[in-house]
């Protein structure tokens, strides 16, 4: 008797496709949210997009009622260069770089020991670090001018920095003392008994670990250097010396705004800014929503 044999696609199990999923319409609760997001962010740019359009006019045009200006000058933003502005940004680069890495360099190893060590007082430093968040510059402001001016570090570029690496100090001290202390010792333990010292278990375990944390920190301190403005104007004199916020001040005058001008320097002033939070920013949110999430 013979035996029939079935052709070899007969013989394959055939898999059964499914129908791609048809999207449905998003949910309410969704669609709500997005909304709320798009109105938040219409809410925080429409002022910046005011600025742009209101650097881009003439000087007879800033009555109109238009919102977008008949006449578009473009030579407003090369006059922020002609008028010897560029010296006080690279001024305000040097303060808010300046005061960022000196932040680091003092916050890291403070908040390194304070987050592995358990020393007597620990809990009495922290707080006093708090504390100190609680003073503004603006209310020390003559004291500060007294004691830098019998240093004889008065219009200088140091001061600015010292003074704004003070003040933010104190945060950045308990953003990475929270990092450091959810990093687990074993990891820095397994690092010893790979032949490293405390040092390279720092640099090569540690600090890899808390980069959002020390991304967040530098941001955070960087902006806050690079929009102060009280100190600089008390403490700076000369014209070359002052940071950009204060040479913006020159556009206001006793009887009249430089609208154009002052809203052309301003928004080239933004542009920095929004350069290094665009690189750095997922590494922001990283910083800012760790240990949210478990």
């Amino acid at each position: 008797m013979a035996i029939k044999t079935l052709p070899p696609q007969a013989t394959r199990p055939r898999h059964h496709v499914r129908p791609a999923a048809r999207r449905g319409m998003p949910k309410l609760k969704t669609v709500l949210v997005a909304a709320a997001a798009y109105v938040v962010a219409f809410v925080f740019l429409f002022p910046y997009v005011v600025m742009l359009l209101t650097s881009l006019r003439s000087q007879e045009s800033l009555r109109e009622v238009s919102f977008w200006p008949k006449e578009w000058v473009w030579s407003n933003l090369a006059n922020f260069w002609a008028g010897g502005l560029a010296g006080n940004l690279w001024v305000t680069l040097k303060v808010a770089g300046g005061s960022t890495v000196l932040v680091l360099l003092v916050a890291l190893p403070a908040a390194y020991y304070s987050a592995r060590h358990d020393f007597r007082g620990r809990t009495a430093f922290l707080i006093l670090v708090l504390i100190t968040q609680m003073f503004q510059p603006t209310a020390m402001l003559v004291g500060i001018y007294r004691e830098f001016f019998q240093f004889g570090l008065v219009d200088s570029i140091w001061s600015l920095i010292l003074v704004n690496g003070g003040f933010n100090l104190a945060f950045a001290v308990w953003i990475l003392n929270a990092y450091f202390a959810s990093i687990p010792r074993e990891l820095e333990e397994a690092a010893f008994i790979d032949g490293n010292g405390r040092f390279g278990a720092l640099f090569r375990i540690t600090l890899p670990l808390a980069m959002p944390g020390v991304i967040t920190a530098l941001i955070f301190t960087f902006i806050a250097a690079w929009n102060e403005f009280v100190v600089a104007l008390t403490l700076t004199t000369t014209p070359e010396n002052q940071p950009l916020t204060v040479a913006l001040n020159s556009f206001i005058g006793q009887y009249q705004v430089d609208w154009q001008n002052l809203f052309a320097g301003s928004v080239i002033a933004t542009i920095p800014v929004i350069i290094l939070f665009a690189l750095i920013e997922r590494k922001v949110v990283g910083g800012l929503t760790a240990g949210s999430i478990k």
